[in-house]
């Protein structure tokens, strides 16, 4: 059942995008489906900062379908890029493939095992997976497609024909001309990043196009000889479109006719406005770094209209961290993915860390036990909207990340506390059947019927427990009682474990064991088991905290571990007695 468009009233961040974003297609394309697109390299691993990418306009894109729109997300695969380094991390890569820089990302081999025919399509294959799994429908373009057929001919010799209108405008934002490298400089693998914060200095040579003998020209021939793009336009006629080049890295050397000729490309910051021209696009965002003076965003939109179209609505979207970085960057190795994400967290809640968030404000992904917390608010959300009660933006972003305009993404029957399963995956190891007899004591009166009412959501609390929680902080439940620690026990530490069993047979519940556990001390300091905190002197706070840390000990032997009520019905009442003492 598709998921209807929200209140007018709404002011989300994407509401407010797919209003412009509506109006301004109406004036340039009336009558013709809006576009919206994004562009990913898969030069490497296609990292959680690569995904705003998507999000962004996938968000705006279905708003605009929600509200009844057609419109047409497309992913340009920029697949016919080229190679520029062999990227840190990536398993199956050596050093061997340096061989292949300068080559498109389709002429690459894919990492040894994979069963994908080239590096593009090794990497493109794991983010087209999640991006169905996040319920993102989009239109993919392979670059070396359209380069390959023949589709960008027209487009191509009319940038050769203005390349000199093309230089005038690179040439506002090079400050110094940008010396022709050396054969092994040109080899060097450059991050795309080094490239961006080359722009507007000149340096980036190979990015703004060809500056030899003959003059500028914005368009690279891969060679014939190896294939690779260390080439030189040495001589071009517009009649004819006869084009000569030649090979730094092999010494090869052609003439080729322009108007028949598919082995090669656009330089970058040309390439970029031409499509949006060729696409008709009416938004685009891009990152932090193709946003700044002379970058590629801010050239191309003087650029696209000798191309006879016009730059898209285009905003800015700040970095998103990871484990303390500010950037991600695929070069640096074992950043994380789309699917990395994906086995720790639902769908939905990742799609809700990018619509909360307007594009200009940078976020982090949590792989740490930050991920409880984000969990614990966004089942708070959930909560308020089902109650009626969240706030038009809180819903509207809720709305956008529990599905799309064609329906609901398929989510967790029976969603339990996510730090809860995290908890009894982590105690039982795994173990179906254990983990199924927990988290059944954990509402009696309605308990669950098989561990799949509790799927997804257990499985990625699985996933996270054995991925990303180290080994010395597993749970590992003692086998025998510490008999040391149980006779050193003072009267009180001895009445505080006897009134704990005593009770474990009335409050064999989770909410009946919280209340339980944290009523013992109050018990012991003679105030009712259910007395509030404002009720209570602060030295029961003390006392609890000693009292917990005595339960770990005995039942862990550390002084913290899982929250007591969910490690009690994992351990199971005759096992607590045994440790315990009793």
């Amino acid at each position: 059942m598709p998921i209807v468009a929200q209140s007018t009233e709404t002011t989300d961040w994407v509401s407010r995008f797919a209003d412009d974003v509506i109006e301004e297609s109406e004036r340039r394309a009336p009558g013709k489906p809006v576009v919206v697109a994004s562009g990913l390299s898969p030069s490497g691993p296609i990292h959680l900062g690569n995904l705003r990418e998507v999000m962004t306009p996938h968000l705006v894109a279905d708003e605009i379908r929600r509200r009844g729109h057609q419109v047409r997300h497309l992913i340009s695969w920029d697949d016919y890029d080229r190679y520029r380094k062999v990227p840190a991390g990536v398993e199956g890569v050596d050093e061997t493939w340096a061989e292949h820089i300068g080559k498109p990302l389709t002429s690459v081999p894919a990492p040894k095992g994979s069963p994908y025919p080239s590096w593009a399509e090794h990497f493109k294959a794991a983010m087209v997976e999640s991006l169905a799994e996040l319920g993102v429908e989009f239109d993919g373009i392979s670059q070396t497609e359209q380069y390959t057929s023949g589709a960008y001919r027209e487009q191509i010799l009319h940038a050769m024909k203005h390349r000199g209108d093309i230089d005038a405008i690179l040439a506002q934002y090079r400050t110094k001309k940008a010396p022709a490298p050396a054969k092994k400089q040109q080899q060097k693998p450059v991050d795309e990043a080094e490239l961006e914060a080359a722009e507007g200095s000149g340096a980036a040579a190979e990015d703004d196009g060809s500056l030899g003998s003959a003059g500028y020209f914005p368009y690279k021939p891969f060679c014939g000889n190896c294939g690779k793009d260390l080439t030189t336009v040495t001589a071009y006629d517009d009649d004819s479109t006869e084009l000569t080049y030649a090979c730094t890295e092999c010494g090869f050397s052609e003439t080729v006719r322009l108007s028949e000729f598919n082995r090669g490309k656009l330089v970058w910051k040309v390439d970029w406005p031409m499509r949006w021209a060729y696409e008709g696009v009416i938004f685009e965002p891009s990152g932090v770094d193709h946003s700044s003076p002379g970058s590629s965003f801010q050239v191309g939109g003087q650029i696209v209209g000798i191309f006879g179209g016009k730059q898209p609505i285009g905003p800015m979207y700040a970095f998103v961290g990871i484990s303390g970085m500010a950037k991600m960057s695929s070069s640096r190795g074992g950043v994380p993915t789309p699917a990395d994400a994906l086995k720790i967290m639902e769908p939905q809640l990742l799609r809700w860390l990018y619509a909360r968030r307007r594009p200009n404000q940078s976020f982090k992904i949590a792989f740490d036990q930050e991920i409880q917390r984000l969990y614990d608010e966004w089942d708070r959300l959930d909560a308020k909207v089902a109650e009626g009660t969240g706030l038009p933006a809180d819903v509207a972003a809720h709305s956008r990340a529990v599905g799309t305009a064609s329906g609901a993404l398929p989510r967790t029957p029976r969603p339990l506390p996510y730090r809860t399963l995290a908890s009894v995956a982590d105690i039982t190891g795994g173990h179906p059947d254990q983990a199924l007899r927990i988290l059944s004591d954990f509402d009696p009166a309605n308990p669950l019927g098989s561990l799949d009412e509790a799927r997804p959501r257990y499985d990625k609390a699985e996933a996270w427990i054995s991925l990303h929680v180290p080994a010395d902080q597993r749970t590992i439940v003692r086998t025998e009682p510490d008999e040391e620690l149980l006779k050193s026990l003072d009267e009180q530490g001895r009445e505080s474990l006897r009134l704990l069993v005593d009770g474990l047979a009335d409050h064999w519940s989770l909410d009946g064991l919280t209340h339980h556990v944290y009523g013992v001390p109050k018990v012991q300091a003679g105030f009712p088991a259910d007395a509030t905190p404002k009720e209570l002197p602060a030295e029961i706070k003390t006392a609890q905290r000693s009292f917990f840390a005595l339960l770990y000990h005995l039942l862990v032997g550390r002084d913290t571990g899982p929250r007591l009520p969910t490690l009690l019905l994992a351990v199971g009442q005759d096992r607590v007695r045994r440790l315990l003492g009793h």
